[in-house]
């Protein structure tokens, strides 16, 4: 099988990955809500920005270090194992210490004993580093999903059984520690992969070297990306910040699973040709046509819809968080452009460039946040859609160094989709504002019709992505050009 029919069939076994594991994460969600209010997700959300920005710590760049190395062999493995292992007990022993401390500045003091028993995730995700390495790096994605799917159905049963007999924010807290560790043991029976005593200080510097600053680069990102969760809790308050907590989930499972399956494929993929710039951006622009094309109508059907749909789904009290999912919807469309242009970097080993841009990009979200946070909650997530946009120049700039593929070429490549999806995207809200259907019915009805007449325009105007997502999903090679 050539590396194109097997990226492009790891894709698909990864987004199905996805869509099991996050779809049923979302509809356990949307259980609990039956069950739980704003303000335990607005706890759960703080809890988890904590325990996401240490997991971070406890990976430090290894694993994409490892899927990159060429001639990776047995103790380069071992080294990177091993090192998991001692930046997991060191990131939970920190997050362990600080949680009074941080629990003190929200004057909340479960959080603290929240923080101390979800942090266990930390230690159980520390063994699956490198298995996950090793599946990644040979396009296994198919094991992942065997690993992943089950644990998320058992974990989530689990949580809405504690749910149900009261338990309240632990139901959720139960979910991640059983979910991570029924998915280390599922990891570990898929992969063949076992640790032995031997390991090297060269390798574990030449990793370092390269996964250092990948590792601060995806630290500050990780930081300020849960900046907006610590901010709204503290100035606002923990209901508000369940609201974007939980819009900003539903947002990431539609965007996560299409970017995270291309991304996560096509690092390995492509770092096998990234000596080779021309066909690097022929890759690359088949894969920014295929993935706006998909997404933006994705994103902008859901922010059209939103109402109907959390009328259907969800209890009346989370009714206020339907602005909160549209403007993180408008916000999300550019994370597609942004992840593809800084997977050029990693493939090209330019982390010192990712560290430089996440900097830059961060010093801005300060400034943005800042002012918004002045005009309320919604400033604030206005200010995400500023930031997304303007954090795309930096992106952009140096994929157009690297591999000659700059923002003016890409934007000739996404635009017809964004143009069309919008324009769709702005019928069907309209729609839903001027016609007093029952909720069910809007979000059907207008959802179909919007979806053929995405599809039958682009047929029309004969969208080349079109054709390029239908081999895709026939699992065809790489097109020309």
């Amino acid at each position: 099988m050539t590396l194109a029919n097997r990226t492009l069939k790891g894709i698909l076994w990864n987004f199905a990955e996805q869509i099991g594991r996050r779809g049923v994460n979302v509809v356990v969600t949307l259980l609990l809500t039956r069950f739980l209010a704003p303000e335990d997700f607005g706890l759960v959300a703080v809890m988890s920005s904590v325990i996401a920005v240490a997991n971070g710590l406890m990976d430090s760049g290894f694993k994409q270090a490892l899927i990159r190395m060429e001639n990776a062999v047995q103790v380069d493995y071992n080294t990177a194992f091993f090192a998991n292992l001692g930046l997991g007990f060191a990131a939970y022993t920190f997050i362990f210490v600080a949680a009074p401390t941080i629990a003190g500045f929200y004057g909340e003091s479960n959080i603290a004993v929240m923080i101390r028993a979800g942090g266990i995730v930390i230690l159980i995700n520390a063994f699956s580093v490198v298995q996950n390495a090793v599946l990644s790096k040979s396009l296994n994605f198919k094991a992942l999903l065997m690993a992943s799917v089950p644990a998320s159905l058992i974990s989530g049963v689990a949580a809405i059984v504690l749910a149900y007999l009261g338990y309240g924010v632990w139901a959720l807290i139960g979910q991640m520690i059983l979910y991570a560790l029924l998915s280390m043991i599922f990891l570990w029976r898929v992969s063949d992969w076992r640790p032995t005593v031997a390991a090297s200080r060269r390798s574990f510097e030449e990793m370092f070297g390269f996964g250092s600053r990948l590792f601060a680069a995806s630290t500050i990102d990780l930081i300020f990306r849960n900046l907006y969760i610590f901010v709204i809790a503290k100035i606002f308050s923990t209901a508000i910040a369940g609201y974007y907590f939980f819009a900003d989930k539903i947002k990431d499972l539609i965007i996560s699973q299409l970017v995270n399956s291309i991304q996560t494929v096509t690092y390995p993929a492509l770092s096998i040709m990234q000596n080779d710039d021309k066909k690097l951006k022929a890759g690359y622009r088949m894969l920014i046509r295929i993935t706006t094309f998909t997404l933006f109508p994705v994103m902008t059907f859901i922010a059209a819809l939103a109402e109907p749909i959390f009328s259907v789904l969800l209890p009346a009290n989370w009714q206020s968080a339907v602005p909160f999912l549209q403007l993180l919807c408008i916000a999300g469309m550019m994370i597609p452009l942004h992840s593809i242009n800084l997977n050029i970097l990693q493939v090209k080993g330019r982390s010192d460039l990712l560290l430089r841009i996440e900097i830059i990009k961060k010093t801005l979200l300060v400034v943005v946040l800042v002012i918004g946070v002045q005009f309320g909650v919604f400033g604030v997530l206005l200010g995400r859609i500023v930031t997304s946009i303007l954090g795309y120049i930096p992106n952009s700039y140096f994929s157009s160094m690297l591999i000659d593929y700059p923002a003016r070429e890409q934007l000739s490549d996404f635009l017809p989709a964004f143009l069309l999806s919008g324009i769709v995207g702005g019928l069907a809200y309209s729609s839903v504002e001027m016609l007093a259907w029952p909720a069910f019915t809007e979000l059907w009805v207008f959802g179909a019709l919007a979806t053929v007449l995405y599809i039958a325009c682009a047929y029309i105007f004969k969208m080349e992505a079109l054709k390029w997502a239908m081999q895709l999903v026939k699992i065809q090679g790489y097109p020309n050009g």
